[in-house]
C-alpha cells in the first residue's frame, strides 16, 4: 500500500477534500495518475494498491487493515481491469454487492477498449469506464476531467452516511 497526501489549494478551492483508492498494478500508470492528481491540488489523499486482494482487505478491514478508523472508505475508487490474481471485475462485483461499499463510485481506468469489457464493467456496476490513452497529454486531460466531474461537479455520498451503513453490517 502506498499513501500520498496533498493539501488542496490554488485554483481548485471549490473542490471538496477527496480520498481516492487507486488499484493499479502498472507502476508507471500509477505514478502518472498520482502525479496528475497531486498537481491539480484537488485530491488530498490517494492510497494505491498493486492488486485487488490488498484493496479488498483494506475495504473490508481484513488482515493488516482491521482498524476502521485508521482505514476509512475512500470517496472514489479508480480500478484497473487487468490485475494479478483477482481482476478488477471481480473486485467491482464485490464492492457493488456489499451494502457497506455499494455507494462508493468506482471508475474503471484501463487500457482496454474492448466493447465486451466496457459493457461488463457497466453491467456489474461501474460508475464510469475510462480508457487510458497512450499519449501523455490525452491521459492528463482525462484525469483532469475526471477530477473536475467527481470532485467539483458531482456530489459524493457523505463519509458519515457510508460509515453509518458500515457499522450496521
Amino acid at each position: 500500500m502506498r499513501i500520498e497526501e496533498n493539501k488542496p489549494q490554488g485554483t481548485n478551492m471549490l473542490a471538496k477534500p477527496a480520498f481516492i483508492m487507486l488499484v493499479e498494478d502498472n507502476v508507471d500508470h500509477a505514478e502518472l495518475t498520482i502525479e496528475i492528481l497531486k498537481k491539480n491540488h484537488v485530491v488530498n489523499k490517494v492510497v494505491q494498491f498493486m492488486d485487488a486482494e490488498s484493496a479488498y482487505d483494506y475495504l473490508y478491514n481484513e488482515n493488516e487493515y482491521k482498524d476502521k478508523e485508521k482505514y476509512p472508505y475512500p470517496d472514489v475508487i479508480l480500478l484497473d481491469v487487468k490485475l494479478p490474481g483477482m481482476d478488477g471485475f471481480e473486485l467491482l462485483q464485490t464492492i457493488k454487492n456489499k451494502p457497506e461499499t455499494k455507494r462508493i463510485p468506482v471508475i474503471m481506468l484501463t487500457t482496454s477498449k474492448r466493447d465486451e469489457e466496457i459493457v461488463k464493467g457497466y453491467d456489474i456496476g461501474a460508475n464510469s469506464y475510462i480508457v487510458k490513452p497512450v499519449n501523455f497529454n490525452e491521459f492528463k486531460s482525462k484525469i483532469e476531467d475526471l477530477q473536475l466531474y467527481w470532485f467539483i461537479t458531482s456530489e459524493l455520498p457523505k463519509p458519515a452516511n457510508v460509515l453509518a451503513v458500515r457499522d450496521k453490517v
